[in-house]
């Protein structure tokens, strides 16, 4: 069987408040509590300590043995610079790790092979083993993962600014990088939709990317590309489904997806406040509000808990694609509940949402700058009433279940306690990113203001439709 992002968040267990109307603030965000540096540092931790420092791979999950996740990569490109502005590591020492990931990105081999390669047409295959950097197994060349690691490969371009030998490589190999991706090798029969990926086992997933979900960013960078940019009609074809996934009225009204990380990744490294297309400028809104609505929406349900999960509140909650306790289908509360192993999580009534009582922290702390007025108090939450059973070296574990205390059913993910419930055993790549780059931009706009510059990001708005905000100048 091929192994592609959506078949992974469909299940497969084989690879184991505040006001909503209005725009969001655009000024100096307040000071985050004392207990939030602990969490950040922490989970930078995880990037810079299980990258492997002879090819720059970053695991997808620790402390499992694990392949490499090429968008852990790009979340681990954009964390280095980070740990540099706040003291965690020193300048040298992480140009010279990001210098050794591009260089081998660069170098890796590439081609239509169906192993022995590291991706084709300039992208990546979704999961790369972590010593060899090959293909593993049978993932997919993928569109979505590889736009997040080329845009973790431009910020480091646009960071490392220096008149220094070793920041103009670092800029040389990310424009390179970037400008070799053939986006128009996605397109069926040249039409403007983007797949989802390509196996050189079947050919092009016939899946596109379009609606809304966490696509959105590789329309950007396929607009914006300096040699193979998509055709500017691309941008319709992802906007196209819009009338069928909004979701709410009034204050509430957004375009849904059950997840929020699709309601994240994008936003990690573009600042969607105040610039809008032309389905935004029709409702009112932008995406960032949309966002922050999604939030609202993701917590709503939670406190409401339709469906009696326990440890669900106003204060702990947090739905989106993590890991889970098992595959299988189990007495409740005196109803037949399906629990989950890695699946999309969100709530039920909303496109990819499903529920099996699992929460994940980079749910809600994915979602700092859209909403930290719910945000801050969950994390808050998160500590006091879980600690240490949810809370370690890297910061939050990736995902727990209250309501799942069969002891007595084995899970190969984490561990089960009577009592409290299970709670998983790793630390994900793209879940971390989320909570450590969105604290960042809540806190000063780091990743946002240096994105904010890449032209080929510029570009790729503009041709997309997007005017106003920073965009102007």
């Amino acid at each position: 069987m091929s192994l592609d992002r959506r078949t992974l968040l469909k299940g497969s267990a084989a690879l184991a408040g505040g006001t909503l109307g209005g725009c969001a603030m655009l000024g100096p965000a307040p000071r985050l509590p004392s207990f939030y540096d602990d969490i950040e540092r922490r989970t930078f931790r995880f990037f810079w300590e299980t990258a492997n420092r002879a090819n720059g791979l970053v695991p997808d999950r620790w402390p499992t043995p694990s392949f490499s996740s090429i968008a852990a990569v790009g979340f681990a490109l954009t964390a280095y610079p980070l740990g540099v502005e706040r003291g965690w590591v020193t300048r040298a020492a992480a140009r010279e790790l990001t210098l050794t990931t591009l260089r081998f990105l660069w170098n890796a081999p590439q081609g239509e092979a169906r192993a022995g390669v590291t991706g084709h047409k300039g992208f990546f295959y979704h999961f790369l083993d972590v010593q060899t950097g090959q293909r593993f197994r049978r993932t997919e060349l993928s569109s979505i993962d590889s736009t997040l690691l080329l845009l973790g490969v431009l910020f480091a371009g646009q960071w490392f600014d220096r008149a220094e030998a070793a920041d103009g490589e670092i800029r040389t190999l990310a424009a390179a990088i970037y400008a070799r991706a053939d986006w128009n090798f996605f397109r069926h029969d040249g039409r403007a939709a983007i797949s989802m990926g390509w196996h050189p086992e079947t050919g092009l997933i016939a899946r596109n990317w379009d609606g809304y979900n966490e696509g959105m960013a590789v329309y950007l960078l396929a607009l914006g590309a300096p040699m193979h940019a998509v055709p500017a009609g691309s941008w319709t074809e992802w906007t196209r489904p819009y009338p069928q996934v909004w979701r709410g009225a009034g204050a509430t009204r957004h375009l849904a997806f059950g997840p929020l990380f699709g309601h994240q990744y994008s936003h990690v490294w573009v600042d969607f406040r105040g610039i809008k297309d032309a389905p935004m400028r029709a409702a009112g809104i932008d995406y960032f509000e949309n966002s922050r609505r999604a939030t609202y929406a993701n917590r709503a349900y939670c406190a409401a808990n339709p469906m009696g999960w326990d440890g669900y509140s106003a204060d702990v909650w947090g739905l989106t694609a993590c890991d889970g306790p098992v595959e299988a289908v189990l007495p409740f509360k005196g109803q037949r509940r399906t629990f989950l192993s890695y699946a999309a999580r969100g709530p039920v009534d909303l496109p990819d949402g499903r529920d099996d009582g699992t929460i994940a922290p980079t749910a809600a702390l994915g979602s700092l700058p859209f909403a930290p007025e719910v945000v801050i108090p969950c994390a808050r939450a998160l500590l006091r009433e879980h600690g240490a059973r949810i809370y370690s070296r890297y910061g939050f574990l990736d995902s727990f279940n209250p309501s799942f205390r069969y002891f007595d059913v084995p899970s190969k993910s984490g561990t089960v306690d009577p009592k409290h419930g299970w709670v998983g055993r790793d630390y994900l790549g793209i879940d971390q990113g989320p909570i450590l780059l969105q604290a960042a931009n809540y806190r000063d706009e780091f990743v946002w203001r240096t994105m904010r510059e890449v032209p080929a990001l510029r570009l790729g708005l503009k041709r997309a439709g997007f005017s106003g905000g920073w965009l102007r100048s």
